[in-house]
Parts: C-alpha cells; structure tokens; sequence
C-alpha cells in the first residue's frame, strides 16, 4: 500500500512542479491580467486641449511581451539567460511594448507602439527562455535541472514573492459584539479592478442597520437602497423576505419621509457633509454610489437596482441571524480566505505604476502645449518610470497599500529551505496582536495548509506554508462550469 502512494506522489511530481500554482499565476498576469488593467485606463483626455483641436484624447491599445533580453554598451540587442543575469548581475526581466494613438477630432493622428517597461520575468514561466528546456538544454545554459523556478532575478539577486492570505473579497462577514454599540455587524470588501472598497453594515440595538462606505459614515441602509431607485416601502419589504419582521418596519419608518429618490439622494448629501449646488450635490452622490458602493456589483447607473437588491439580502442576512439563529460566518474557515500569488501582487503593483505612467504623460503633453511647443506622444513617454518604480518595489519588497516584506532574498541554504521559501504564506494580520483563532488550526487546512511549519514566536500561524501537492486555482471560472450555470438560467452580469 505505502509503495502504491509513493508511486502516484513520484508520478505527480514528474508530471507537475510544486511551485506549478504560482508559474500559472505569473503567467496569466502576463498574457491576460497585464492587458486588462491597460483596457481599465482605455482613453483618457488631457484637461488641455492644443489649438489644432476640439478635441483630443490619448488610447491605449494592445500590449506586447518579448522575452527577456539585454542591450550591450554597442548597442546591439541579445537575449540573455539567467545564468548570466546572475554572474553580471543583471535584471532578468522582459521588454514591454504599448500601442499608443492620439486621437484627434475622433480621428487618429499619430499611432505607434512604445516600449513602456521592463518587467522582472519568473524563471521558467511562459516568458523565460528556459520554458521547455530539457535536462541537457538545462545543463549547457548554466541552470540546475533540478531546480524548480518560481522566483525572480533583480541585480543578480534571486527574489521570490511570498503568497499573501487574506479575506476573501466581495463576501459577507457578520459578527455579534456584545461590547460594541452595534448587535451585529458585517463587513464587506468589494473588490472590482482598481478598487477595493471595505464596507461595514452595523445593526444598532434599537433595530436601525447603518451602513459606511467612503465618504458615507453611518447612513440607514433603507436610505441608501431608496437612493439607487427603490424607493416604494412595500416593495423593498417583500424584496428582503417574505415574513414579517418588527425590524423591517422599524427600519422603513425611519425612513418613511423619504418618498422619491430625490429625497434619499439630498438626505445623503447632507450626511456626507457635501454643501455645493443641488444638481452638483445629487450628482456627486450619484457618482459615489456607481463607483464605491458594492463595485464588484457594477459601476454604471445600470447597476443601481442589482445593488439595492443586493443591500436587501444583506437585511435578510441580518434578521435571520438575530431572529432565527443562523449560523455566523466562520472568518477563519479557508473558503473565506484568499491567496494572492505572484501574478496577483504583480497586478496590484502594475495597475498602481500604470496609472503613475499616465499621469506623467498627461503632465508632460500639457506642460508642452502650455508652452506652444510641437508635440509628440513618442518623446514624452519615459520607458524608464515604470521600469523603476516596479522594479524598487520588487528589490525593496515595499508594495502597494504600504505592505512590506512582499519580496524576500530567496533561502539557499538547502533544497528543503529553497523548496519551504517558494512555498510560504503570509497573513496580513499584525504579529503583534492576539489572534487566537486565526493562528490555530483549522480543519480546512487538511490538503492545503501545512500543520507543521510553521515558526515559534510572535509570527506562529500567521507565517504557514501551503502542502507540497496542493494546487491553488486562478481568477478566471471554468468555462464547463460556466456553461452549465448558464443552461440553467444564469444570466452574465450586463454593465
């Protein structure tokens, strides 16, 4: 028996590496993540417009990934491998191309590619030169066989991104606190392409539910849902359940002088303390809502109504925790959780230094029609911005959202400390508080999470590491699964 799973563990690892999970992660960053955020900035209009024009915009096309290759001191350009990214310490990383075009009056005027970055490549990823190799390819270009991959080099430095672990994002978690104010409260991160805006949904003890967002602190979530359109009392009543609840009246009698959205929309804007113009005030409300409120739901006016839908299964939840005992949400349970693995952490930084890179553009192309001066998108595109920010990112480890320790000097002590170090796991908690429950032992670890390494001090069971065999999924659903949600009725979300 025991020869019988040494044998498919010995096929396993034949057939597939233990850093295969993060290798796929970077490499759907690179082919499918990266181009993404690009179509997140689309086209963007400069707030100076040049006198040849009425109208004029910027465009960001499509992106284009070579393989890593260096420029020598005559100019000629080669392809380098890692062996000698090592020994001259060199950045092992591969030149980016953006198609751009400016557009003016609705017609393009200039359309070229750009070569906008250099970004790190992972060793044996889609993108390195060592990608298909076989044991004697391995060997005459300098590289251990052996050697999984999975990490970066920077300045002949190998560095590896540590997979984070953090709470799932556009989940419901809700809580009883007998020492706070609230009888329960619920926390939401909703997360959707730049943004990621946490959400708290408090249930006072008097019945009221509250919900913060933004700019909004604290509004009756009743006001809100009457502000994206849902404004009848009956309807928002049978839209959050069927029975009758004492809370759902004590919450639409709160609320009961808000007769229009108009009135919900003023009502919000008196408590977000915005004092401009009404038709400004109504709109900007208006705007905050489509953007921050519950993005992962949509960002459009389109929207609005799946939101307040939304926010009525969120009151449901609510009253069947605190009416009918629900069970409440295990935080610690790993269906709640989410790893981000190299590819992830790089689209953060990406879509961060990207948006950078636009606005220099868009600082340098004004400061030049300002000036009077011809201009031209190819002179005033820097290569070198976004080379460097992602890159002093990558050698510092300090990443977005003032995270630190993300890239870590890779452990060569041995094999086993190499194979431990291309493995970890970090959550994003504090080591310096408590956290009882979230360094114990879960029973969802099983297959997942090793039970053993995992260090003494203040970092136990915040610093783990995932099993050996365990494969972790990327962003995009299967699209067998999907096909079958859709033959029974799922509907894809229309923006």
């Amino acid at each position: 028996m025991v020869e019988s799973y040494r044998g498919i563990i010995k096929k396993y690892f034949e057939e597939h590496s233990f850093v295969e999970s993060n290798i796929k992660s970077f490499n759907y960053f690179m082919e499918k993540e990266m181009q993404r955020i690009i179509n997140e900035v689309g086209v963007v209009e400069p707030t100076v417009i040049p006198p040849d024009a009425n109208e004029f915009k910027i465009k960001f096309g499509k992106i284009r990934i070579e393989k890593p290759s260096i420029v020598e001191a005559d100019g000629s350009r080669r392809d380098i491998f890692p062996a000698e990214a090592r020994l001259r310490q060199l950045t092992y990383s591969a030149p980016i191309y953006l198609e751009v075009s400016s557009l003016v009056d609705g017609s393009p005027k200039e359309v070229f590619e750009a070569h906008v970055a250099k970004v790190p490549v992972m060793l044996r990823s889609k993108y390195c030169h060592l990608d298909g190799l076989k044991y004697e390819g391995l060997i005459q270009n300098g590289e251990d066989p052996e050697d999984p991959g999975g990490y970066f080099i920077l300045n002949g430095n190998e560095k590896v991104l540590i997979m984070v672990e953090d709470l799932a994002p556009n989940k419901i978690f809700i809580k009883e606190d007998s020492l706070s104010p609230s009888r329960f409260t619920a926390r939401i991160f909703s997360e959707r392409g730049p943004y990621r805006v946490p959400h708290t949904i408090e249930q006072m003890k008097e019945g009221i539910i509250y919900i913060s967002f933004t700019r909004f602190k604290r509004v009756p979530i009743i006001a809100v849902i009457k502000a994206l359109g849902l404004v009848k009392d009956q309807e928002i009543a049978n839209f959050i359940s069927d029975k009758v609840y004492d809370d759902i009246i004590i919450n639409l009698y709160d609320c009961v002088d808000l007769k229009k959205e108009e009135d919900a929309l003023e009502f919000l804007a008196k408590k977000a303390g915005l004092m401009q113009l009404k038709d400004e005030r109504l709109e900007r409300v208006r705007n905050d809502i489509d953007k921050y409120l519950l993005p992962h739901l949509g960002g459009t006016p389109k929207s609005r109504l799946i939101k307040a839908y939304n926010l009525c299964k969120i009151i449901k939840k609510f009253l069947m925790v605190a009416h009918e005992g629900a069970e409440l949400n295990d935080k610690d349970h790993y269906s709640s959780k989410k790893l981000k693995l190299s590819g992830d952490m790089l689209a953060d930084l990406f879509r961060v230094n990207m948006h950078v890179l636009v606005n220099d553009i868009l600082y340098n192309f004004q400061r030049l029609v300002k000036r009077g001066k011809s201009y031209s998108l190819r002179t005033i595109i820097r290569e070198k911005l976004l080379t460097s920010r992602i890159k002093s990112a990558m050698a510092t480890g300090v990443w977005t959202a003032g995270r630190k320790g993300i890239s870590q000097n890779i452990d060569r002590t041995n094999f086993l400390s190499m194979s431990s170090h291309l493995q970890r796991v970090v959550s994003m908690l504090t080591a310096t508080q408590e956290n009882f429950n979230a360094r114990a032992l879960h029973c969802t670890h099983w297959g997942r999470l090793c039970p053993i390494e995992t260090p003494e001090g203040t970092a136990i069971g915040l610093r783990k590491n995932i099993a050996l065999a365990c494969s972790i999924t990327q962003e995009e659903f299967p699209e067998d699964k999907l096909k079958r949600l859709e033959a029974l009725g799922l509907k894809p979300a229309k923006e």
